[in-house]
């Protein structure tokens, strides 16, 4: 990174700076209810070099890109961006700039900044690119603020502020109704742990999670179906929600136990709203005896049937799966899988697999054999295991 942006830039960069992508072990459409969740920084990461530029105006380059190369820089006014003013990729920078001004106000810093963007996270795949790349340029230009005023307010900023600042990017001015889980999880990731994190509170606890010691490897299929949570289903999922919660007079639906379900949901006017309180009120419960088991370091098998459960009431209650999904899944746990389920949002995006080591490559060639014969692009797939959260590379 820093070789390439010196051949941008002509200069060395101030610093680099890196933050993890994640995957959801389980607690899918959870986090914005104020439910649990219970994600893993992954070992494939958003790299941000970044330094100071002469006069106003900061420029945004990348080094990935579509076929066609990477797309070309973008520049801003990072004391005037507002809202609006950008779309696309370069929306998710200045959008960290501008939560940042507004978190901090008037202080000292650079002018103007040069950034060179870099990421190993695939765009689209459901791993939280988007996440990873806002809590990059938060710590990167975070960092930079302090070199200049190293006693100002930015020196109070928390890992869980930083998070906060790129959810706020990502909620007000990309204009992505998504909850805390992406970007707490790329700030406060650790190595051979879970994220156990209560979306309400927002306290958490690293749970150890470690699959290798045990047999097992952690998958990730990424079907490349497209993957688009700005186009409108995420939106309506959660105002439904939204508005069950309003019907049923409770602080979130996270306050309803499963014990107390069939009753809740006879209060509820429309099937579709049922099933989707449904699926949120057993995936909390899900979360919870996912823990449980982690806790008493149960054989990680034992998560295998609630994994399943998990994709089913997905696929089921809260229709977020598509075909691609259905059939990694299915092709997964008939080929011996553990378990397997949908990770992110859905619509498109990746599967999970809890697999035994020595059966990982069975279980990729079974995925790409039955997207063969559907006719799907091949996807990829790779294991994962818990890394560390956002921070300076150099």
């Amino acid at each position: 990174m820093a070789l390439a942006y010196r051949e941008r830039y002509g200069e060395d960069p101030a610093g680099c700076w890196r933050a993890p992508g994640r995957v959801n072990l389980i607690g899918e459409h959870t986090d914005y209810t104020g439910g649990l969740v219970l994600p893993l920084a992954i070992d494939h990461a958003c790299y941000v070099a970044a330094g100071p530029a002469p006069g106003t105006r900061t420029t945004v380059g990348t080094l990935w890109g579509g076929d066609d190369g990477p797309p070309p820089p973008v520049s801003f006014e990072a004391g005037h961006i507002v809202p609006g003013d950008l779309t696309g990729w370069a929306a998710y920078v200045a959008g960290v700039v501008w939560a940042l001004r507004e978190r901090l106000g008037d202080v000292p810093g650079p002018p103007a900044l040069n950034l060179l963007i870099d990421s190993e996270v695939p765009v689209g795949a459901g791993l939280s690119s988007s996440a990873a790349l806002e809590c990059a340029v938060a710590v990167a230009v975070t960092a930079l603020v302090r070199d200049v005023d190293p006693e100002g307010p930015a020196r109070d900023l928390t890992p869980l502020d930083l998070a906060l600042v790129a959810k706020r990017c990502e909620n007000d001015f990309v204009g992505a109704p998504t909850g805390y889980m992406d970007q707490l999880a790329s700030m406060l990731g650790r190595p051979g742990h879970l994220l156990y994190l209560d979306t309400r509170s927002l306290t958490w606890e690293h749970v150890p999670f470690d699959p290798a010691a045990g047999g097992l490897q952690l998958l990730v299929i990424d079907t490349r179906a497209p993957h688009a949570l700005v186009d409108g289903e995420y939106a309506v999922r959660r105002a439904t929600c939204e508005q069950a919660t309003r019907m049923l007079g409770v602080g979130a639906l996270r306050d309803i136990g499963v014990a107390d379900l069939v009753g809740v949901l006879a209060r509820l006017p429309q099937e579709m709203m049922r099933r989707r309180v449904r699926h949120v009120v057993t995936e909390n419960e899900r979360v919870r005896a996912v823990v449980a088991l982690l806790r008493a370091q149960r054989d990680l098998r034992a998560l295998g049937p609630l994994l399943n459960a998990s994709h089913d009431s997905l696929r089921d209650d809260f229709e977020v799966t598509v075909p691609h999904l259905d059939v990694a899944v299915d092709a997964a746990r008939s080929a011996g899988a553990v378990g397997a389920r949908i990770t992110g949002g859905g619509f498109g995006g990746s599967v999970i697999a809890l697999v035994d080591a020595d059966r990982s490559e069975a279980v990729a060639t079974a995925v790409r054999e039955a997207f063969a014969g559907r006719g799907f692009a091949p996807p990829a797939v790779f294991p994962v295991s818990p890394g560390a959260g956002a921070g300076r590379l150099s």
